[in-house]
């Protein structure tokens, strides 16, 4: 990594058991002709972060990684909040200013919608459709602290995703809240997205 400390980290989950996927790992599927963490990390890549980094559990999905990302690796089998406290932890280390979450089952998340949560000055916000907020989620270094108490077992982040107020909440539409579950889930690689214009989502 570059050294002084940055203005935005970039981090990406991808350390998941796949326990409803089935056998194997469902960060290496085939998602259009790459392994589906490969796809999600290359939308956060565009973003705009000025550091990179992914939080894994098996070698094999970081060197699925495209250049740029370090790595953070934890015990595989964890429950969810382990690799978000990671995330934060690695923030707090380097002295991030913000720290931008995505997730490496998402791939259908537009750049916009990233850039969006980027573009509201000095607050935290996360993503919302269809009145469920979910993540990728930005947060503040004076949150961070707060932020690993709230996420605790495998309901990861979803109490601090409640904190945050309407006025923090950018609209994601439908079709791009697509996260990969279950095998079946990737006959949806050869249908178009919804909504991944050129608007970037507003706050709602």
């Amino acid at each position: 990594m570059p050294s002084g400390p940055p203005e935005t980290l970039g981090v990406l989950l991808a350390a998941g058991a796949s326990r409803r996927f089935g056998a194997a790992d469902k960060l290496l599927a085939n998602w259009q002709g790459m392994a589906l963490v490969r796809v999600s990390a290359q939308i956060l890549a565009c973003a705009g972060c000025d550091r990179l980094a992914a939080v894994v559990s098996r070698p094999e999905v970081g060197a699925a990684l495209p250049d740029g990302f370090s790595t953070v690796s934890i015990a595989p089998g964890q429950e969810m909040a382990a690799s978000f406290h990671a995330a934060l932890d690695l923030a707090a280390q380097i002295g991030a200013k913000r720290l931008l979450i995505a997730l490496g089952d998402m791939p259908r998340i537009s750049p916009l919608r990233l850039r969006a949560l980027l573009s509201l000055p000095g607050r935290g916000a996360v993503l919302c459709a269809d009145g469920r907020r979910m993540p990728p989620v930005l947060l503040q270094a004076k949150d961070f602290a707060q932020a690993r108490a709230l996420a605790t077992g495998d309901h990861g982040a979803r109490a601090l995703l409640a904190r945050f107020t309407p006025s923090e909440l950018i609209a994601l539409p439908e079709g791009e809240a697509l996260d990969i579950d279950l095998a079946t889930d990737l006959a949806l690689a050869d249908q178009p997205a919804l909504g991944t214009g050129t608007d970037p989502a507003s706050p709602r």
